[in-house]
């Protein structure tokens, strides 16, 4: 089960260079936003482009309102990426947001 972290705690990691957020979202709901730097791989797509990732990072994932993420950290974990899930998804999210 994904580990949740907080919109504080994430914002903070945000700026360090081993972390990177990664927006799970589809194609249509990124439009709408995103944080800025975040990397966008959709969860359906997820599990073919792991190898896209660097496993020397952490990531934070990121969705609408936390489900989705909670997913997508899994799907690292089970490939020995450390990852946690955006607690709140970007309904939570009040940190600044590109479009």
């Amino acid at each position: 089960m994904a580990v949740e972290i907080g919109k504080e705690a994430a914002k903070q990691k945000h700026n360090h260079k081993n972390v990177e957020m990664l927006d799970v979202r589809m194609q249509e709901e990124v439009e709408e936003g995103m944080i800025p730097g975040a990397i966008h791989i959709p969860l359906g797509e997820l599990g073919n482009r792991v190898d896209e990732l660097d496993k020397d990072k952490e990531y934070i994932t990121v969705c609408r309102s936390g489900g989705r993420s909670a997913q997508a950290a899994d799907i690292l974990t089970e490939n020995d990426i450390q990852a946690q899930s955006l607690e709140g998804g970007m309904l939570g999210w009040d940190g600044s947001v590109t479009k």
